[in-house]
């Protein structure tokens, strides 16, 4: 049953979140309030099915929405033009070599219809510690030494939740998007979060999933609460992914 009106969390860093079920309809899918963005509430926060989203000058708001859009890993998709041009291309992915400046990218990166970021400089901040404690990781398009496009997220235990991906060029998030759905499936994780359903992430693959079938997967690959420092991988040119 959902709650009336969000709870507020208490001051310790570890103090257990509520179930993710007792979400409000309206708000949709907001869970609680406060706290902080310290790498143990973000950890634990992961692990229970949310994530925090806030604009500047609001307080930290924790959400598990009553949909979330999932990716198989293997089932990221690239049309058929965007493939050929891919395969004439020279850019390359890497991964873990510019985190600060992805998120940096995300946040600063103009949106159709959004005025300002909900990636504040402290979301920036608070996701580069955990980047920093094999926690967060970005996934890169290079030009050269440019960088074109590419995405972040967090990994719990065997989950991995996408935050923001972000195109400096054409076509850029989605070589990101795809080599990541590329990356997690040779770690032999099959899914991977997107957390918010939009119709280009439906496009290239993205299924809409009810919360409860979120949680009852998700929580389970989350439960450890451990980082993965060996999740990156070897870079390698990115018109492999046309294959």
């Amino acid at each position: 049953m959902a709650m009336s009106r969000p709870l507020l969390l208490g001051p310790d860093p570890a103090s257990p979140f509520p179930p993710a079920e007792l979400a409000l309809d309206e708000p949709d899918g907001l869970v609680c309030i406060g706290g902080d963005l310290s790498p143990v509430r973000l950890v634990n926060a992961y692990a229970a099915g949310m994530f925090p989203w806030f604009s500047e000058g609001q307080p930290i708001l924790w959400w598990s929405p009553s949909e979330r859009l999932v990716f198989r890993s293997g089932g990221v998709r690239l049309s058929t033009r965007f493939r050929r041009d891919l395969r004439r291309s020279r850019w390359e992915v890497r991964f873990n070599t510019a985190f600060d400046r992805v998120i940096a990218a995300c946040a600063t990166a103009p949106r159709p219809g959004q005025d300002g970021t909900w990636i504040t400089p402290a979301m920036q901040r608070a996701y580069g510690q955990l980047h920093r404690l094999g926690h967060a990781h970005s996934v890169e398009v290079w030009d050269g030494e440019r960088l074109v496009g590419g995405l972040y997220g967090v990994s719990v235990g065997t989950g991995f939740h996408a935050e923001s991906m972000v195109s400096l060029e054409s076509g850029g998030s989605k070589v990101a998007l795809a080599a990541l759905g590329r990356r997690l499936d040779e770690l032999g994780w099959p899914l991977f979060d997107a957390q918010i359903e939009n119709p280009h992430l439906r496009f290239m693959g993205g299924e809409v999933w009810p919360r409860a079938g979120f949680l009852s997967t998700f929580l389970a690959r989350t439960a450890s609460g451990t980082p993965s420092p060996d999740w990156a991988g070897t870079p390698y040119p990115a018109r492999q992914l046309a294959d």
